[in-house]
């Protein structure tokens, strides 16, 4: 097999070839961070994103054939939001300390997370497949998939409105937090977990471990009320 279009065609089929990819391209974009000294611009998931995506589309490859050697990674998500309880578990003493305001900042929190996404999406004109599939974009991603599923969503545009919202959370979160002068981490980490799941804890943690671990318990708790309050919610805009 001499011809390179053929080669590329025989790798292209190997779930292996994807699977070193998706790793791949994240290695480049967590170097690219590291050169840009952390900057939350610079942010790894994203390049990563943008990488794949140019590969993929330039190839030719259909996004079956991408996730079929990709599927690793998403498997991996499960076991992944299992271990959400850790940093719950770890830091249960000062949950309980701080239990009121915890309790009240996550009831906000996902509230306007739910409803301004709808809000917005009625005010263009969505219909009700788009705005099931946006309610729950504030949710780790395999959670936020099976709630879009129960409540008429597309479960593949949840997953993408989910990286999104957790890139951009991921970005402004630090600037942001800094001009408002929140300075108490606990507040920092817990509010970037209810708003930007997964991506957004991975940067509180990269920033504080006490906001990484405030984070990855916004992100939990909020999963779980989001899931209870999401289906409601949309009924108030269906």
């Amino acid at each position: 097999m001499t011809d390179p279009a053929l080669i590329w065609s025989y790798l292209a089929s190997q779930p292996l070839l994807w699977l070193t990819a998706t790793l791949a391209a994240y290695w480049v974009g967590d170097a690219l961070f590291r050169l840009a000294g952390r900057n939350s611009v610079a942010n790894p998931v994203l390049i990563a994103v943008i990488i794949l995506a140019t590969v993929i589309m330039l190839s030719g490859t259909s996004y079956q054939t991408y996730f079929e050697g990709a599927q690793f990674v998403h498997f991996m998500l499960g076991p992944a939001t299992v271990c959400l309880a850790l940093p719950l578990y770890d830091n249960l003493k000062r949950v309980r300390r701080a239990l009121l305001p915890v309790i009240a900042s996550l009831v906000v929190g996902s509230v306007t997370a739910i409803v301004s996404a709808l809000a917005i999406g009625e005010l263009f004109g969505l219909n009700e497949v788009l705005l099931a599939s946006l309610a729950p974009k504030s949710t780790t991603a395999p959670v936020a998939i099976g709630i879009a599923e129960r409540i008429g969503g597309q479960p593949t545009l949840t997953a993408a409105l989910v990286l999104l919202t957790g890139i951009f959370g991921a970005i402004v979160v630090t600037p942001l937090l800094n001009a408002l002068k929140v300075r108490d981490w606990r507040a920092r980490g817990f509010a970037i977990g209810v708003a930007a799941h997964g991506i957004g804890t991975a940067r509180a943690f990269q920033v504080n471990e006490t906001a990484g671990a405030f984070a990855g318990i916004g992100m939990g708790l909020n999963a779980v009320l989001t899931a209870i309050i999401a289906p409601f919610v949309l009924s108030l805009f269906s």
